[in-house]
């Protein structure tokens, strides 16, 4: 189980923009504390890491949750207290050690808005210290930590764009169910409102044009899926596309700050894809490619001169191995594997599936079975995905491969509601929690049965988030479908869950009212929908886990169900972890959860199998 869960011994690998240093992540642990994940930081001379790695933070309480550059000598890095996500940003001095806390305010949540590559020793974050539901924008000195306000948040904003000079020009606005993009031709004019949409049409700025003239936007405005199009702010009504896949959404776009192209548009179909706009990256890859077949490949840093790139390769069976490549002089360093003690040989395949829902939807999603079983009468483990306004993807995954180690075939569907499909199979998810976007889970797990590749005596069900309730809504609703289920920090009731999100959801909460159902007007259907108000139902062994600390699915949407199902004699395991929040971080805490939801399905789904469990026991 510790082979799956456990640190890598390095990961998250960056480049100083003068590529004479590396950074990354491994495990350190400080005065006998247990190891949490921290920064360290090596020499670099070409391709090759030299010296002694040396730690640049010790953080001893929770992991770094993330960490990037501030030119050649200063790492900015994010860190909460026991997973209540009140981002702190702290800046470090690679080189004295010195590190300045640049918001030191207490339930404040900060991000880096723009780490201003081009203005030394400044930076622009966004906070909430002085209204906690919104966000400010301050550009901030690194060295003594001192801010300035360069925008206050009117009370719509929910995202802020820069140009390529640092200057704050571009923003998204929500006001109920409309939307609306703001412009401004220079830093120190007001804001004007160029677009506006509900909602549901999504026009999302991402950069401006090398000019700073235009913006680069991922938009489905009149069209069903998301393009990638260039909006001239003086003629906003128009969009220029550039690319659109048509069938699925645009998820992203990459681009070269050196020389100011746009480099390739990245879309997900069963697998992630990637179309390139400029051949000199296209040329860069399809090296790449050639040195490493058979993986999926993703650049994630370079130096400033864009001579240097980290390389990711990854498969469905391996999260792969981290590469150092010279573009200059075409050599190639490996790095370190992401996980070496898991051979790739031992982890199974991950089949892109789909099937018709009962009302005729055509859903995707993916199948791992065992290595080894026939593939006939299996146990199952149904693994519901977050959100629900995500998606599962294609590649390895740790939780999937852990359960597929242990002899269990794991679904996974995108359910309606789920994203990259386009606005219509997103829009039909809407108000259908526990309804239509349950029976699709349903209908998975029957059609799996029909294959005759699950034992419908045997078919559990796991998940966290929307996937936790997707898991109890499970129970509930068809409590003659599954066997055992786990649900992790999972939603019980819709009309605690609303009211006690997190103060900076309060502008997308008529949003989220809109595309959940209200506490009034839906009323009935949230009290049909709700698990914690059907207990009564439920008849299937619950494993439940839950952060005492997490901001959003409160502690009391996991102690109502367990107090309720007790009272009536369910069985129910309950764990609570004081030090976390929505989901488990801290090394301990994740091996003891797994640990725990291993015996529990191997309890449930496979006692009969004595041979087996005894060996699992052992």
């Amino acid at each position: 189980m510790k082979d799956f869960f456990r640190h890598p011994d390095q990961t998250r690998f960056s480049l100083s923009e003068d590529g004479r240093w590396l950074a990354f992540m491994r495990p350190l642990s400080v005065d006998g504390q247990p190891p949490r994940m921290n920064i360290f930081v090596q020499r670099l001379e070409g391709v090759a890491p030299t010296g002694e790695a040396r730690s640049i933070s010790r953080e001893t309480a929770r992991d770094v949750s993330g960490y990037v550059w501030k030119g050649s000598s200063t790492i900015l890095y994010a860190k909460d207290c026991g997973g209540d996500e009140n981002f702190h940003i702290l800046a470090m001095n690679m080189h004295t050690g010195s590190a300045v806390d640049l918001t030191p305010y207490e339930n404040c949540r900060a991000y880096i808005s723009d780490p201003l590559e081009d203005i030394p020793d400044h930076i622009l974050l966004a906070h909430n210290n002085l209204d906690a539901k919104i966000f400010d924008i301050y550009r901030v000195n690194l060295q003594i930590g001192a801010s300035h306000l360069v925008a206050l948040n009117p009370g719509n904003v929910i995202s802020w764009q820069t140009d390529h000079a640092g200057k704050l020009r571009a923003a998204i606005t929500l006001d109920g169910l409309n939307c609306g993009v703001l412009y401004r031709d220079e830093e120190g004019q007001p804001f004007r409102t160029i677009i506006a949409t509900d909602y549901r049409t999504s026009v999302k700025p991402v950069l401006f044009t090398f000019d700073n003239q235009q913006l680069y936007a991922i938009s489905n405005r009149g069209r069903d899926t998301k393009a990638l199009v260039r909006i001239d702010p003086a003629h906003p009504d128009t969009e220029e596309i550039l690319f659109d896949p048509q069938e699925v959404d645009v998820s992203g776009v990459d681009y070269s700050r050196l020389r100011q192209v746009l480099t390739s548009v990245t879309y997900e179909t069963d697998k992630r894809q990637r179309s390139f706009l400029d051949t000199q990256t296209a040329d860069l890859y399809g090296r790449l490619t050639d040195r490493l077949p058979g993986y999926q490949l993703a650049l994630h840093s370079d130096t400033r001169d864009e001579t240097k790139f980290i390389v990711s390769t990854y498969s469905d069976r391996t999260p792969g191995t981290r590469y150092l490549y010279d573009v200059t002089t075409d050599e190639l360093r490996k790095l370190a594997d992401i996980k070496p003690g898991l051979p790739e040989s031992d982890m199974a395949p991950m089949r892109p599936i789909r099937f018709q829902s009962r009302d005729g939807l055509a859903l995707h999603g993916y199948l791992t079975l065992p290595l080894g079983r026939p593939e006939q009468d299996l146990p199952v483990i149904v693994h519901p995905h977050g959100g629900p306004w995500s998606r599962d993807s294609w590649g390895y995954d740790s939780q999937v491969q852990f359960l597929a180690n242990r002899g269990f075939a794991v679904l996974q569907i995108n359910f309606r509601g789920s994203t990259g499909y386009g606005r219509r199979f997103w829009e039909a998810g809407f108000g259908q929690w526990g309804l239509s976007m349950q029976d699709d889970i349903t209908d998975g797990v029957r059609w799996l049965i029909a294959q005759g590749i699950a034992d419908p005596r045997r078919i559990g069900i796991y998940g966290a988030s929307y996937g936790g309730y997707a898991t109890l809504a499970g129970v509930t609703f068809t409590p003659d479908l599954y066997a055992a289920a786990v649900d992790y920090v999972g939603v019980s009731n819709m009309f605690t869950f609303m009211a006690t999100t997190p103060p900076y959801w309060k502008p997308m909460l008529e949003r989220l009212y809109d595309m959940v159902g209200h506490p009034e007007k839906d009323k009935d259907r949230l009290v049909r929908t709700s698990p914690a108000l059907h207990v009564d139902r439920i008849k299937t062994p619950l494993f439940i886990a839950q952060g005492a600390k997490d901001p959003r699915v409160n502690k009391a949407e996991s102690d109502q169900i367990v107090e309720a199902l007790r009272q009536r004699g369910v069985e129910v395991d309950y764990m609570v972890k004081d030090n976390e929040g929505h989901g488990f971080r801290n090394e301990e805490n994740t091996f003891e959860f797994y640990e725990t939801m291993e015996k529990f399905f191997i309890r449930h789904l496979m006692a009969e199998q004595g041979g087996f469990l005894r060996q699992m026991e052992r």
